[in-house]
């Protein structure tokens, strides 16, 4: 096996999944970004949550809004829902672990909140009903995906927005998510240094 091949293989793969999804991508990662800046700009929070992988990419999308990404600017209001372990696991103990992120966002989240998903298969049952409590606390959602979104797609409504990677393969759906992730980061970045001046 050569190994220094199997990188170069890796990161065409890479490579290829990203050009892939960029012209697809390019309008809804754009007004995802714009949704987040209106309603971080309204005094409302993001709140994030994702499993495994996904879990990590929510607490790095929290933590770049909640300090900053490439410019200074203000803390805005990011709560990665995946970071509290005496909740998560008292949840999961005493409710269920489907309702580890339902639960905190029905005592966390408020109208006019946004819930940001990230999943690779979208057929988490946590994220599904987190879903169903972003409903009831009239919070829209935005959902990082992939695959052919899972029930987690099928659970959006009109009002929610899918960014969707057209790939079964989950490295290639983290990598992408990745990107995503700095995008949203840096359109925010730039709508709050546009909205100060």
């Amino acid at each position: 096996m050569n190994l220094s091949e199997r990188v170069r293989s890796n990161f065409q793969d890479s490579v290829d999944a990203v050009t892939a999804c960029m012209e697809d991508l390019a309008e809804p990662v754009a007004t995802a970004a714009q949704r987040i800046f209106n309603s971080l700009r309204s005094g409302q929070r993001v709140l994030v949550c994702g499993n495994g992988g996904s879990a990590a990419d929510a607490q790095h999308f929290s933590a770049e809004l909640l300090n900053r990404y490439l410019a200074e600017r203000p803390a805005l209001g990011a709560v990665a829902l995946t970071s509290d372990g005496a909740t998560l696991t008292a949840i999961a103990n005493d409710e269920d672990f489907s309702q580890v992120f339902a639960r905190q966002v029905r005592g966390l989240g408020r109208p006019g909140d946004l819930l940001l998903l990230i999943t690779t298969s979208g057929n988490s049952a946590n994220l599904v009903e987190a879903v169903a409590a972003a409903r009831e606390q009239k919070m829209s959602c935005i959902a990082l995906t992939g695959r052919d979104g899972g029930e987690l797609a099928r659970q959006l409504g009109e009002m929610d927005l899918e960014l969707r990677v057209g790939s079964d393969r989950t490295p290639r759906i983290q990598e992408v998510h990745g990107i995503i992730i700095h995008c949203l980061c840096d359109l925010v970045d730039q709508l709050v240094l546009a909205d100060d001046r």
